[in-house]
């Protein structure tokens, strides 16, 4: 029998990307930061995120039926910390500039990647919600191929991964 101690050390050892997800609609603003986000499939394009039941945003996703998936840049430290914090959702969104795609839900204007959502399918497994979500816009960083250094979470910190590419001024 593996402990949830002994699983959660383990995975504390999977460097994962940092994202803030956000949603809003008829239950309000709301968003958290997660590091459980990965692809499914290009052909539709779906992302799979998952969520703490007892968060207090999970209703509020499920209800609005939307989401965007926000990659954190190196710069974004503050604001991951902002959505992983006891802060009101209205607090949170004090954190960087904000716009929005087709879906309607916050997307950070200088995040390294959005991807704007909707929610398909919804399963329980444990103390978590998988939500199957259809990529329906996206939204790149203008700064692409100047500097992309992503934020990751390994070992229970921040860390900084990526290259600076090299501009050659004529």
């Amino acid at each position: 029998m593996i402990e949830a101690t002994d699983f959660r050390d383990a995975m504390s050892l999977l460097t994962t990307a940092v994202s803030v997800v956000t949603t809003e609609g008829p239950s309000g603003l709301h968003g958290f930061t997660a590091s459980a986000v990965c692809s499914v499939t290009d052909t539709p394009p779906t992302l799979l995120v998952c969520m703490n039941q007892t968060s207090r945003s999970h209703g509020y996703f499920i209800e609005n039926k939307i989401l965007s998936v926000n990659v954190l840049g190196a710069q974004h430290e503050q604001i991951s910390n902002a959505f992983a914090s006891k802060l009101h959702s209205a607090e949170r969104f004090e954190y960087g500039a904000w716009t929005q795609l087709q879906t309607g839900a916050p997307v950070l204007e200088d995040a390294l990647v959005s991807f704007d959502c909707e929610i398909e399918h919804i399963q329980e497994v444990g103390t978590h919600s998988v939500f199957m979500c259809r990529v329906v816009a996206i939204k790149q960083s203008a700064q692409r191929g100047i500097r992309e250094e992503s934020l990751v979470y390994f070992n229970r910190a921040y860390h900084q991964v990526g290259q600076m590419a090299q501009v050659d001024i004529a």
